[in-house]
């Protein structure tokens, strides 16, 4: 359930690494030349699970609501008023909830996947599923900042500090720039990516550790369930971060396009 992470030469144990997340090799089915993969069609999975459920929560929308509507409702009203709402402002917040619930609730349900048994991998592990998404949110925040002042005026905004002596412009203006253009994006994919990643690597590394030891035997039957155990422990600690990254990972979209907005930086 976890691909390829153990392997016995000789007795020794073959630690789970970055080939582990590798599923190039082991396509699901092909459509065309286009090998499609396992988290490919958890991206595709995702979108979905989340549409049937506001779809369903909001179609038949009554006074008293149904317990479907009520967790759409609450689900929705989460992040319009304490992610939109709040870092956004009450002006112009309105119009981004639409994308900041789905990108929270997509990154959530693509991260759930790590602990849903049959699926057992979190979408995001894979850098480049997080580097687009990541990508999605550099072009709307800096569209959105474009589209209010200029691309000279937004440029502006986001290199030269207000408040600073020009004098300190040749030190500041670059590392504006590079902080708030160019690296951005990198650590918004890199936050989500790393986590994700970090967490499903002890998760195998635990569960196929513990099976080792045991198949050792000696003291490994007595380490082999105790690795076990603190696989089980991490995987109530990935529930916490798999809900963290997707609030952080909103939150800081919101922030973003809130900065692209502000008449001064």
């Amino acid at each position: 359930m976890f691909g390829i992470t153990m392997a016995e030469s000789g007795g020794e144990f073959v630690a789970p690494g970055p080939n582990s997340f590798d599923f190039s090799e082991v396509p699901l089915f092909h459509i065309g030349g286009l090998a499609v993969t396992k988290p490919m069609v958890q991206l595709l999975l995702g979108a979905v699970i989340v549409f049937v459920f506001f779809y369903a929560a909001a179609r038949r929308a009554t006074l008293v609501p149904s317990r479907i509507q009520f967790a759409g409702e609450s689900a929705y009203g989460m992040v319009r008023n304490s992610i939109g709402r709040d870092i956004i402002g009450s002006h112009d917040f309105i119009k981004f909830v639409p994308y900041l619930v789905t990108v929270f609730f997509f990154i959530l349900i693509n991260n759930a996947f790590a602990t849903i048994p049959f699926i057992q991998f979190p979408t995001f592990s894979r850098a480049s599923m997080a580097y687009a998404l990541a990508a999605l949110s550099w072009i709307i925040y800096n569209a959105v900042g474009i589209k209010k002042h200029g691309f000279l005026g937004y440029l502006k905004l986001q290199s030269v500090p207000s408040g600073v002596s020009p004098a300190m412009y040749p030190l500041l203006v670059p590392l504006e720039f590079f902080s708030n253009i160019l690296v951005r994006p990198v650590t918004l994919a890199l936050r989500l990516f790393a986590n994700m990643f970090a967490g499903h690597l002890l998760l195998i590394l635990f569960s196929t550790g513990g099976l080792f030891l045991l198949e050792y035997g000696g003291i490994g039957y007595v380490a082999g369930p105790l690795a076990w155990v603190l696989a089980i422990a991490i995987s109530f600690l990935e529930l916490l971060v798999q809900f963290l990254q997707a609030y952080v990972f909103t939150l800081l979209n919101a922030m973003y396009i809130s900065g692209a907005l502000a008449d001064e930086h």
